[in-house]
């Protein structure tokens, strides 16, 4: 190689977005709250028990916490349940969800995707990074595709330098 000929990082100088899901992994701690500790004989409800304990729970504890909400017996839990205990778990708690921690994990990455910039994809090719060290769920990968793809020329899976091909952009017919 002669001295004129300068080494040239294609993958640096491409066009090409990498976005890495973990930057939008919310790192506040993940909890459930099981409804069925308090049910009476774990069958049932009792509205002046639950209200009771409601108003002397130390909901402090749920503090920057994203919390599922869910009920691991089979017995009728009525709605205002649930909306009963997201009143105090809201005052303290980053999200609540009724669902499973596979519904929380998808809540928090669906409220922190909302504030993705998705003008910056417009006609570029986008890579959406795979291997990493935090657990984001298929579900992440979906929304974001979901979001995107009107705007991407084309979506790719993987790191740059080795992808797998997604969706690409079909070309307009020229005038």
């Amino acid at each position: 190689m002669s001295e004129q000929e300068e080494i040239v990082n294609r993958v640096a100088n491409s066009p090409i977005i990498t976005f890495n899901l973990e930057d939008y992994y919310h790192s506040g701690e993940r909890v459930v709250y099981d409804i069925a500790q308090n049910l009476f004989q774990g069958l049932i409800l009792k509205e002046k028990d639950f209200r009771a304990f409601v108003k002397g729970h130390d909901w402090a504890q749920y503090e920057g916490k994203n919390v599922a909400l869910i009920c691991s017996e089979d017995a009728i839990v009525p709605t205002w349940a649930c909306m009963l205990l997201t009143t105090r778990l809201e005052s303290y708690a980053n999200t609540v969800v009724f669902g499973d921690i596979d519904l929380l994990e998808y809540a928090l990455f669906k409220e922190a995707l909302s504030s993705v910039d998705l003008e910056a994809f417009r006609d570029r090719p986008v890579v959406i990074k795979g291997c990493g060290d935090l657990p984001v769920p298929e579900s992440a990968y979906v929304e974001i595709t979901k979001l995107i793809k009107p705007y991407a020329k084309s979506i790719m899976y993987g790191e740059p330098c080795s992808t797998v091909p997604l969706y690409k952009k079909p070309r307009q017919p020229k005038n």
